[in-house]
């Protein structure tokens, strides 16, 4: 398994539009973010998690070449506004849809921003066409499977993905744009290879886990290797990183993590 982050940033990324501060200005590539998002190869399957505003730009930077199904976390615009990009995957499969995963509420998102791509073929070649399916609570395939679960996020419920290789038996598991985790939720994860954690801010935050939640929660999994991600611009990586305990670390753009 492979997981790739191609953006680990909120929505108004990082650097912020007429932001002037040390963070934004600073030099360090891993504290350049776009918005968050990933991308799985689970036993040769590619599977994107989300499309912020930057994905076209994400997948060049990353060679990404193949998606063979799309899962939307939930439908805030630094998730969903880069699926229109998707058009080009849905050129690589001779026009037929691509099959897209979600909550109701987020597909229903879906078919609101993208009324022109809700077809079983694209309409012409260049165009995206989308095939809406309900999130199942276990996803299985040649692949292995994942399992879903909701996390709380403000008012609405966001996708928390558990994924788990078929043959290596490899673990991944991606909780993002989170406010907390239950102990229902960290159970999924024990035993995990990788989890991913939203991690915003030091400061709290009504949505979102702040470094040091996300850390304890961290920490009570118990995994190997934790990444926090969809990180503001009040977090310099070289910093925040070295106060962090052994195997939690921040993640970064571009970063590639081979299970």
């Amino acid at each position: 398994m492979e997981v790739c982050f191609l953006g680990t940033g909120t929505s108004q990324g990082v650097p912020m539009i007429g932001c002037e501060c040390p963070i934004c200005r600073s030099p360090d590539p891993r504290n350049k973010r776009s918005r968050t998002s990933v991308h799985v190869v689970m036993s040769g399957t590619r599977i994107q998690v989300d499309a912020g505003p930057e994905f076209r730009l994400q997948c060049i930077s990353n060679a990404i070449t193949q998606i063979d199904f799309f899962i939307l976390t939930h439908g805030h615009a630094d998730h969903i506004m880069g699926m229109d990009d998707l058009r080009r995957f849905c050129d690589n499969r001779e026009g037929h849809a691509l099959p897209v995963f979600s909550s109701p509420e987020a597909l229903e998102c879906v078919g609101r921003i993208y009324p022109y791509a809700i077809l079983d073929r694209a309409a012409t070649r260049g165009y995206p066409a989308f095939e809406l399916r309900e999130m199942p609570e276990v996803l299985e395939g040649s692949y292995g499977r994942i399992r879903r679960t909701w996390l709380p996020h403000g008012d609405i419920e966001v996708l928390g993905l558990v994924f788990e290789e078929a043959g290596s038996g490899k673990k991944f598991v991606y909780y993002t744009d989170c406010k907390s985790v239950s102990p229902e939720q960290r159970a999924m994860a024990q035993g995990a290879d990788l989890v991913v954690l939203d991690g915003l801010r030091q400061t709290p935050h009504p949505s979102h886990m702040t470094i040091k939640e996300a850390t304890e929660a961290a920490l009570d999994i118990g995994a190997s290797q934790t990444y926090l991600t969809h990180l503001t611009h009040t977090v310099d990586h070289a910093e925040v990183e070295a106060g962090l305990p052994r195997g939690v670390r921040l993640a970064f753009d571009g970063l590639r993590v081979v299970l």
